[in-house]
This record gives structure tokens, sequence and C-alpha cells, in this order.
């Protein structure tokens, strides 16, 4: 029997427990023993789950019992996070995560101390929730030279888009509405201004290429300035609009930002819609791969968090175990916003000679080459005008 600890009682902490609980003869008959929960750590008591026996409120009690072999850490946000991911590692407990905040600021960190003690870290579900990704990758793909990266990443912006693709809707509806029915937080900055989508981006390029951006340090930018007249121009040019975590090597380099995209129609992530998640890995022996399912939610997250469980239960004790490492990017590895080069539409306000015009919306359309953003800004800026710019994906 493996004997494991939950830290953090929330959605996801709750749907670890449901998924072990209801799916326990499942997970028992794969692993020919059991799984028992024997402690949540929690600052909250709850007297009416079936758990409020296992709730505890203090880390040490968890840190210093030799029967907690897996640690599952969904607490989110940076800080006692991490310091009791860290605390669990160095004490030998393996742990699991579905923290992409932790993960994208110290997992070079967190994976040299779990290899440093013969222990494993593990997040399948810090990036695209249930859908299989950090392990294909890591495992199922190592036969590929991974050249890009591009996905949807957030599942709460992609209903906004959604919403404002199908219905006219505007940003300001949309987000009330996605906030209604629980996809967006009070406070969504993190997810309307890309900032989860950059963490996520960034911990799949540091799979991919060996190398970890600061999520903090890539380009990024939001959803909030999307207009419905940019809809209407995508969609009249055979496009549409997706907030796209992107990166590619570029020279031996990694590129990688987070922006709303033009996608073409005839790309599979154009089609992919609500709070769906979309992931599309280009290998060089693979042409490109799609990942797709829900992003986010209790127990699509829960179930990959479980995975992760299942998977240290399985090869603990035997040498059959795949690891993890990265290092941190330093200034040589990263390649600059000059270095990325692709077409980009710029949408101008009124008439200009020589690109496309839509009338009714007395807007100009001009579809580049392959360039540089300081190239195309250079570019819009001649024309004396306002101006959007949208790179395509």
């Amino acid at each position: 029997m493996k004997k494991i600890a939950i830290l953090g009682f929330g959605v996801v902490g709750s749907g670890v427990a449901e998924v072990l609980t209801q799916n326990k003869s499942i997970i028992e008959k794969k692993l020919a023993e059991s799984i028992e929960i024997k402690y949540i750590l929690d600052l909250r008591d709850f007297p009416d789950s079936p758990f409020a026996d296992k709730v505890i409120h203090d880390f040490n009690i968890i840190l210093d019992d030799p029967e907690i072999s897996i640690v599952a850490e969904m607490m989110g946000g940076s800080h006692p996070a991490y310091d009791f991911s860290k605390a669990c590692l160095l004490a030998g407990k393996n742990v699991v995560t579905s923290n992409k905040e932790v993960v994208s600021k110290f997992g070079t960190e967190l994976l040299e101390i779990a290899k440093q003690n013969n222990v494993r870290y593990l997040f399948e579900a810090s990036v695209g929730g249930g859908i299989p990704i950090i392990r294909p990758i890591n495992n199922d793909l190592t036969a590929n030279k991974i050249t890009s990266i591009d996905g949807i990443l957030n599942g709460t912006t992609n209903y906004i888009l959604t919403q404002m693709n199908e219905h006219g809707t505007s940003f300001a509806e949309a987000l009330k509405d996605a906030q209604s029915k629980g996809y967006a937080e009070a406070d969504p900055t993190a997810d309307i201004e890309g900032i989860d989508a950059a963490r996520k981006i960034c911990i799949l390029s540091a799979l991919s290429f060996g190398k970890c951006l600061c999520a903090d340090a890539i380009s990024r930018q939001g959803i909030t300035q999307i207009t419905a007249d940019d809809f209407a121009i995508a969609k009249s040019l055979g496009y549409t609009i997706k907030l796209i975590g992107h990166s590619e090597i570029i020279k031996s380099k990694i590129y990688a930002d987070v922006a709303p995209r033009f996608v073409p129609l005839s790309n599979p992530l154009a089609h992919i819609s609500d709070v769906y998640n979309g992931i599309l890995v280009g290998a060089n022996m693979l042409d490109n791969v799609l990942f797709y399912g829900k992003g986010a939610g209790k127990l699509p997250t829960a179930s990959a968090v479980t995975a992760d469980i299942i998977d240290i239960a399985e090869k603990m004790g035997t040498a059959a175990c795949p690891t993890i490492s990265w290092s941190n990017a330093e200034g040589d590895d990263i390649s600059s916003e000059e270095e990325y080069k692709t077409q980009r539409c710029i949408i101008l306000c009124g008439r200009v000679e020589g690109a496309k015009y839509i009338g009714e919306l007395n807007k100009s359309v001009i579809i580049t080459d392959k360039i540089s953003i300081k190239d195309c800004i250079s570019l819009a800026s001649e024309y004396n005008t306002e101006y959007t710019v949208y790179s395509i994906l």
C-alpha cells in the first residue's frame, strides 16, 4: 500500500481524492496494491466531507511521516507551494503537482533536487489540464526533434474568444458570461493578460528544448483589446483569432511569445472552441501532432494528477523511471523578437491605396511577407493612421 498526502483541498485537490476513491478498483488492478490518502493539508476544515478525518493543518506532520512516499501539491501560487514541494523532495518524498506557476518559476531547481534525492517531480496537470502532453513529449516523441509548439493553452480566453467569434459578443460581455459560468475568476488578470498561457508555453519549451525561459520575460499580449471588427476582418480573410502560446527554435535559439493571432481556418487549432485546449507540436519525423481536450476543470485536471501518482507508485523502487530535466535559459539561448519573422496582418483605419479595403468597417488590411515585428510596426506607422497588428500562425 502506498500512502500519500494531498496539499490543498480546493477544486483540484478534492477532485484527486474523488478520482482515487471512485476508481479505487481500477487503480488497484493496475498496481496490484492500493493507494491510501493519509493526510489532506489545508487551512480550512471540511466537516461535511467524507475525508474530514484526514484533514490536518500542520505541514510538518506530513514531512516527518516516513510512510508518506508521494505528495500531491495543488495549493496554487508560488508560496508556500514551492517551499513545501522543495522540503518534501529533500526529505526523499516524490511530488506531483498541477501548479504551473511553481513549475515555470522553480522547475529547474526542483527537478535537480528530485534527481539528487532519487525521487521524482511530475507535473502532467500543469499544462492542458487533463490532456496528456508532458508525458508524450518526454517519452513518446523522444525519437523526434521538436521544432515548434503552438497552443491554445487557456480555456477561459478560448471561451471568451469563441463567444466573440460566433455570437458577435463584445469582450466585456463575453468575460462577464465566462465569470457567471465559473470559467473565469473574479480577478481574471492571469487569464486575459496571457500570464497563465506564458507559464505553460515556458514549461512546454523547457521540455522540448531543454532550456527554461522566464515566463515574465517573454513577449506577452492578452485579449482585452480584441474587437468585433477584428473578428469580422479575420473571417473575411479566412482566419479566426485565438490566443496562442508559441515557441520555436531559431538558429539554435529559443523564441517564445503569447499573443492573439490570426489562425487560418485550415489549421486544426482554428476549430478548437469553448473551454477546450489544443496543442500542436511540430516534430521533424511526424510533422505536426495535435493534442486536444479539456484544458481545465476539476476532474480532467485531477485525472492528470492521479496519473502522475500512479506512474510513481508503479515504478517506485525500479530502474524504469524516465527522468525530466532542463536548465535555465541564458542570454545566448534566447532568440530576440528581431530574429523572429512571420507573416503579419496590419489593420489600418480608413482607405489605404494598394490594401484590401473593407468598406463597411472603414478599415484597410495589409498582409505582409515574413517580417519582424519591429519592421512591421515601422511599415504600419508610415500610413499615419491608427493601426493594429496581428501575427499570422
